[in-house]
């Protein structure tokens, strides 16, 4: 082989090499309908593999919840500078160290919250029109989330803070100057909540994930729903077997 045949065989080796780099480095591509959708998310990739085989998935249609004696969740929840990241499945703020919820004795903080419409968790087969999913970890990394259900009736104020700055550009995070936002302003005054054990809702639904879901909603505008809706017109996992798990209620 000359020198130009041996060139272009290493220039063709290279180009294969960066493009199965890449490959790999790229995120699989995964949506909420279609051929990329939630029935075939754990086909599309093997790390997607628990979201057809787990059996601990979530959501859930919440029916038939028992009546436990289970501890209050205490919310410190601080304001944090508002950060917002349209990543391309949901609208998401990014929260700053220093915002807790602690459930008997233990601790998480809350890491980001994002939206769903309408609600992935459905109470007696109804889903809700939106619903916020805050997502805390432990100092183990061990995830919990708590659900806060939303309905059309009055505008809400921190939901609007966040619409009114929505990033322009998907995938990055956009810090908003001078702007603050704080999550205990999403939650309801009474803080009853359904348990059980689950899963992230979006690949590669990964379980190990403690939900609270409150049992009390919050309300939003439809012109707020109308707002989401119009990037996102449907962006919840459709709900998923209980296999056998029990949902506990507050009494």
């Amino acid at each position: 082989m000359n020198s130009r045949g041996a060139w272009l065989v290493f220039l063709v080796f290279a180009i294969s090499t960066s493009s199965m780099a890449q490959q790999k480095t790229s995120p699989p591509h995964w949506t909420y309908t279609g051929a990329e959708g939630p029935e075939h998310w754990g086909d599309l990739d093997p790390s997607f593999t628990t979201c057809k085989t787990g059996k601990e998935q979530s959501p859930i249609d919440i029916r038939n919840p028992q009546k436990a004696s289970l501890p209050r969740i205490q919310f410190d929840y601080q304001p944090a500078p508002l950060k917002i990241i349209d990543n391309g499945h949901s609208i998401q703020v990014n929260y700053s160290s220093g915002s807790t919820i602690t459930v008997g004795d233990h601790k998480y903080e809350l890491k980001q919250f994002h939206f769903h419409h309408p609600s992935e968790e459905k109470i007696n087969g109804q889903p809700s029109d939106m619903v916020a999913h805050l997502v805390h970890a432990d100092a183990e990394g061990k995830l919990a989330v708590v659900a806060v259900l939303l309905k059309k009736g009055q505008a809400n104020s921190a939901i609007q803070t966040i619409w009114d700055h929505l990033p322009r550009e998907k995938g990055v995070e956009t810090p908003v100057e001078g702007i603050t936002i704080n999550a205990a302003d999403l939650l309801p005054e009474k803080l009853g909540y359904y348990t059980f054990a689950g899963s992230l809702t979006t690949p590669p639904c990964t379980e190990g994930v403690t939900w609270y879901v409150l049992k009390s909603s919050k309300t939003l505008s439809a012109q707020q729903v109308d707002a989401f809706a119009k990037p996102y017109p449907m962006n919840a996992r459709p709900t998923q077997p209980l296999n056998g798990r029990v949902v506990k209620e507050t009494e």
